[in-house]
């Protein structure tokens, strides 16, 4: 199957740019100069992958982002953020608003395009270990569904976005163990991505975020110095 990318960017030549290289890499490309006429074409089919700009005529990628995250049919589409902007704090800004990788203007189209395919590799099914159980989170890989099931209460569903749902799954697959965010860079991300090691810390916070509405964020613990845990039993209550 052909993957689709939506490119959201008001600056024409540089969203010709980027769609000549990725219908070269073999990929269908659409665009859109604004919010509202990507939200259109992703009415009836939503594409693989968004490209979105951070700076847009009417309203802002980075707003734009967190909307298609509070909306349970886009929070698993995956974004990757393009902006002229290059300040840690302005890369944490992008992250925290849903985007899953970012980009810096000028960029290499090269470079943009291995993390497009390295955003699209994290969609592919990860080896599959089987139902996993950590404290009252399950996690089924077969119907990539997350639960937290306490004694007494309905079952609740998860909502993860596609990279915190690859960061937990490693998580629980090897529970008790403390990850440094470079070992977590390698097995989540891929060793061959171009992602700071802060980048971690963001999607540590969104899963932590995810967690919280079902009392399960305490089970992800921070090693000061060390890295990340999940813990079969917290030391938080």
């Amino acid at each position: 199957m052909t993957h689709r990318i939506l490119i959201v960017e008001d600056e024409p030549s540089i969203a010709e740019l980027i769609a000549i290289n990725l219908t070269h890499a073999g990929y269908d490309v659409e665009k859109a100069m604004q919010t509202d006429i990507a939200l259109n074409m992703m009415r009836d089919q939503l594409p693989s992958l968004l490209i979105l700009d951070w700076m847009l005529p009417g309203k802002s990628g980075v707003q734009f982002a967190k909307e298609l995250r509070a909306n349970d049919r886009t929070r698993s589409l995956p974004i990757l953020m393009l902006t002229a902007k290059s300040e840690e704090s302005d890369k944490v800004l992008g992250l925290d608003s849903g985007a899953d990788d970012y980009v810096t203007k000028p960029f290499s189209p090269k470079e943009l395009v291995a993390r497009v395919k390295a955003l699209l590799r994290r969609q592919s099914p990860v080896e599959d270990s089987g139902p996993l159980s950590v404290g009252p989170l399950k996690l089924d890989p077969s119907s990539h569904r997350v639960m937290a099931v306490w004694p007494n209460t309905e079952p609740q569903i998860v909502s993860l976005g596609p990279t915190e749902y690859r960061l937990l799954q490693f998580l629980m697959a090897n529970p008790e163990r403390v990850h440094s965010r470079a070992n977590l860079l390698d097995k989540v991300w891929g060793n061959e991505v171009y992602i700071e090691e802060r980048t971690v810390d963001v999607h540590i916070k969104r899963l932590r975020a995810a967690l919280a509405t079902s009392d399960c964020d305490r089970y992800i613990e921070t090693v000061r110095g060390s890295g990340y845990r999940i813990t079969k039993i917290p030391t938080q209550t």
